[in-house]
């Protein structure tokens, strides 16, 4: 099982995909943690091809949930999905989820990927790219996109669960760790 996990900034795409992955006992491919070097240098802006390989080596394997929009890999991910899931919360969950985790990231100061000495600080916050600005800047034209893309996905036969309420994610682990139980069983 390939799954690939997409939403707003904030909607908690890694956590699902942490927790999924984990039920289904595969590796987690977290966007973010292969895109973001020290000083906070994004391979998706200076080193696209970089970003790219590196990605596609992750996901060379049979079994994986990703999380993250890069639309860079877009390409090398989609194609692969056996099933994606789309957070698409109502604003204010995705609102005071991004405003808890840079809260919580900003007072607490641990590295956010291990190894690129990349912490969250209040600072920050003013910047257009930073995640709160991003979610509320971004949300509209995210869920408009995401909802054709999704369409198109549905139609080529790719099963595409849209979760509307966090309290629909823990169901879903379930329903897929039991697919993929009963794929391995087979």
């Amino acid at each position: 099982m390939r799954v690939v996990v997409v939403g707003t900034s904030g909607s908690g795409k890694t956590t699902m995909a942490k927790r999924l992955s984990q039920a289904l006992g595969v590796r987690q491919i977290e966007l973010d943690a292969i895109n973001w070097q020290a000083g906070w240098r994004d391979l998706n802006t200076h080193d696209r091809d970089e970003f790219v390989r590196r990605v596609a080596e992750a996901a060379a394997g049979e079994a994986w949930v990703s999380d993250g929009n890069y639309g860079t890999v877009r390409h090398v991910l989609w194609p692969r999905a056996t099933h994606m899931v789309w957070l698409d919360y109502e604003r204010p969950v995705v609102m005071r989820r991004v405003l808890w985790r840079s809260f919580s990231r900003a007072v607490t100061g641990n590295e956010l990927w291990p190894g690129t000495g990349n912490r969250e600080s209040f600072a920050r916050w003013i910047d257009k790219e930073h995640p709160i600005r991003w979610a509320w800047d971004s949300f509209h034209d995210r869920r408009r996109r995401y909802g054709e893309a999704m369409a198109k996905l549905e139609a080529g036969g790719v099963p595409v669960y849209r979760l509307r309420r966090p309290r629909e994610a823990e169901p879903l682990i379930g329903r897929l760790a039991a697919e993929a139980g009963g794929a391995a069983a087979a």
